[in-house]
């Protein structure tokens, strides 16, 4: 059932009864001092306390970076700075929150509930909304929205309980609107939760005519026994990459940098591909909740980056004990027609591509060995993962 207010301010509150919701048992008292890692993110990125090498195959990580192969001049290449977002700032800032509020970093904050803990995260889709309004695909930007709250909670191991969104704009369309929230539905019911409630914000003058935006917020849940947190993480793991559906929803103020410079237009056809820039760029963001929570349920999973703002750079360590380092695999993956555009468009270096975006891979799980080689067993034919790289001594 839906009730709609409409207060003095044209703001308009959604809200939406669960039809079912899932059944825990009563939570028991911890013994252990309660975890709460509190999160904050800028411009969509996520800022780590490590750095990470990508380096080719089993070389040792250091604190130089070399990443993937790149057949253009990069000399004058764009980077995200020019393109408006500064990453160096975004972490300066985190920095200095860190001193009034310790513990942020992680990609969802942990609240603890009796034997389990409530798993939060809040997210946008950025500037992807620019490409939405100029191509008219508004169908599919919910499901980015919910894909980035809910891909971050379940790296902690928790399953999406609901989610709820808000929706501002100047002046409100109704069937626009609509096509929207069918998206946010859609994304609610691909990670198995409940669109509790939303917002409508109305607010004339504030922004562009026929322009909206987005901000999500999910919670879920987990056993505190059970809590993903790359604790036991150690050298000899390896690190397996779920593949993404393109850009995802990160970056894209530097890829519109590119397509600016590129004399191409979103209905172009994108080099390389069937398909045209447009329907590349808004690919929308793959949802991978069910997919990781069954791979968590067979067990050897001790750690979960989701890549999104800062790419394997800045995600990957996240998950990483102090004094853990990574190498990752060169060609051990199909990098997507979509990333090598843009980085030969906007001749853009390999280390700002693979801090910028997820350059195909749009989750990481860290497993041991034995766990490992079962996953990559079970996803012949079920799903695709790579084995991308492996744990080492050292910070890389």
């Amino acid at each position: 059932m839906t009730n709609t207010v409409a207060a003095a301010n044209a703001e308009i509150s959604r809200y939406v009864a669960a039809s079912s919701r899932p059944i825990f048992d009563k939570p028991t008292i911890a013994t252990q001092p309660p975890l709460v890692i509190r999160p904050y993110r800028l411009f969509s990125q996520r800022f780590p306390l490590l750095s990470l090498s990508l380096l080719e195959r089993n070389s040792i990580s250091s604190s130089r970076l070399r990443s993937l192969p790149n057949d253009s001049d990069a000399s004058g290449g764009l980077t995200y700075k020019d393109a408006g977002v500064d990453i160096d700032a975004g972490s300066e800032l985190v920095r200095r929150i860190a001193k009034m509020a310790p513990g942020i970093g992680g990609f969802g904050g942990l609240y603890p509930l009796g034997d389990s803990f409530l798993v939060a995260g809040t997210d946008g889709v950025g500037t992807k909304l620019k490409l939405a309004f100029e191509t008219g695909i508004h169908e599919t930007i919910g499901i980015d929205l919910v894909a980035m709250s809910v891909n971050d909670i379940v790296t902690s191991g928790a399953k999406p309980l609901f989610f709820l969104d808000y929706f501002a704009t100047s002046h409100l369309d109704v069937d626009l609107a609509e096509k929207v929230i069918k998206g946010i539905v859609d994304g609610c019911q691909q990670s198995d939760c409940a669109l509790l409630g939303g917002e409508t914000a109305e607010m004339p003058d504030f922004y562009a005519k026929g322009e909206y935006d987005l901000s999500g917020f999910a919670v879920g849940i987990v056993k505190k026994d059970s809590v993903i947190d790359g604790k036991n993480i150690v050298a000899g793991d390896v690190l397996i990459g779920l593949p993404s559906s393109g850009v995802h929803s990160n970056g894209f103020s530097l890829v519109r940098r590119v397509l600016a410079h590129s004399g191409l237009s979103l209905k172009d056809q994108l080099p390389g591909a069937a398909v045209t820039l447009g329907e590349a760029l808004m690919a929308p963001t793959v949802i991978y909740v069910k997919q990781v929570l069954d791979i968590i349920g067979k067990g050897g999973v001790k750690g979960i980056a989701h890549i999104t703002g800062g790419g394997f750079t800045d995600n990957i360590p996240r998950v990483f004990p102090e004094g853990l380092g990574a190498v990752i695999y060169k060609d051990s993956w199909n990098v997507p027609a979509v990333f090598k555009w843009i980085q030969q468009a906007g001749k853009i270096e390999d280390a700002e591509m693979s801090r910028t975006f997820n350059m195909g891979i749009g989750m990481v799980l860290v497993a041991s060995k034995e766990a490992s080689q079962r996953i990559l067993e079970d996803a012949n034919g079920a799903y695709t993962a790579y084995r991308i790289g492996e744990v080492v001594n050292g910070e890389g």
